[in-house]
């Protein structure tokens, strides 16, 4: 029986037997993950578009059917309320989000649906996807039969019987190539058995957040949240358009890009030192000679040590050696910026 971790609130398969060998996976190989405890919501209807248009962060109206972008929708304040993936498909948008988030973005979308045509479904639990990364994807996905992965980010095409599942491009923005396949959960085990029998590593919870942590990509609930400015995180690089004209929190974001800043930013950290068993928990200080500049938002064991994922006062020049503090114990560390995007 595969061991079980919770993850933010949720069971999922912590390890398929060999943590560091599923890691390994991210780097080497073709690592493949079940990610559909993923939030998923459904907008369609002749307004759905127009809709999204009017709220979301990017500039939806350049895409086209088969296209997507990582976009924000947030509170009308400036700060987030869900970081989420808009797929284009036909005149409907296919939504997903962090675990545990279909059921509220479904609610802050209804919440603006005045006199507009469009319907809003979360379809959470019904709706999944699977995630695959690694420099081996693109072998792995033509031996599972596949149809051909698209070079354009977020872009996606039918796979499946039915065609009723989408491959869709998703590199980390600075990890690994990837593909995410997302559609019913009923069409989802044939394709994660197709793409096994093909040579992809089944990869648990463990060597996901480590491979995710390296990459210095943010997940909403540990890392980002209602509190998050989207320049705190560094969303704003590839989740808005700052031309599209009125979105929904946009006076904020665009102040900010213009003449202003933010106070904290998200940094990697490395953390060693101290006793190998020595992890310290989210939420841990972040201290500079003796003053708290920041905290951890997520950990991971690494096969290479513990990493790490915290926000760090913005006057904190980087690379910086610092120590990590909590009740308890603490440990040095090297906060240092997020991978550069490519």
């Amino acid at each position: 029986m595969n061991n079980v971790v919770e993850d933010l609130g949720i069971e999922v398969i912590a390890d398929y037997g060999d943590p560091a060998a599923e890691e390994r996976a991210f780097t080497e190989g073709a690592a493949l993950v079940d990610r559909s405890t993923r939030g998923a919501v459904l907008v369609d209807g002749p307004d759905a578009l127009k809709f999204l248009q009017s709220l979301l962060s990017q500039d939806l109206d350049k895409l086209a059917d088969g296209q997507g972008a990582h976009t924000l929708l947030l509170q009308p304040q400036g700060k987030l309320d869900t970081d989420l993936r808009f797929l284009r498909v036909g005149d409907t948008a296919w939504l997903d989000c962090e675990v545990g988030r279909g059921e509220g973005l479904a609610a802050s979308l209804r919440r603006f649906k005045i006199r507009i045509k469009a319907e809003v479904t979360d379809r959470s639990g019904q709706w999944g996807s699977l995630t695959l990364r690694g420099p081996g994807v693109a072998e792995r996905l033509d031996a599972a039969g596949a149809p051909p992965l698209p070079a354009e980010l977020h872009a996606h095409v039918p796979w499946g019987q039915t065609g009723e599942a989408r491959l869709v491009r998703a590199d980390w923005p600075a990890g690994p190539p990837g593909a995410d396949v997302v559609g019913p959960v009923s069409e989802l085990g044939e394709i994660w058995d197709a793409l096994v029998a093909a040579g992809a590593t089944p990869a648990g919870f463990i060597a996901y957040e480590a491979a995710r942590v390296r990459a210095g990509v943010p997940r909403q609930g540990l890392d980002i949240d209602e509190k998050t400015i989207p320049q705190e995180a560094f969303l704003e690089l590839d989740a808005v358009s700052f031309t599209k004209g009125c979105f929904l929190g946009q006076e904020l974001v665009c102040r900010i890009d213009t003449r202003g800043h933010v106070n904290r930013l998200l940094r990697a950290l490395e953390i060693g030192g101290g006793a190998i068993d020595t992890t310290p928990p989210a939420g841990a200080g972040i201290v500079v000679g003796d003053k708290e500049v920041g905290a951890l938002t997520t950990v991971a064991r690494s096969e290479s040590g513990v990493v790490a994922l915290g926000y760090v006062r913005r006057e904190v020049d980087v690379p910086a050696d610092v120590l990590v503090r909590w009740d308890g114990g603490e440990v040095p560390a090297v906060a240092a910026a997020l991978p550069e995007r490519a």
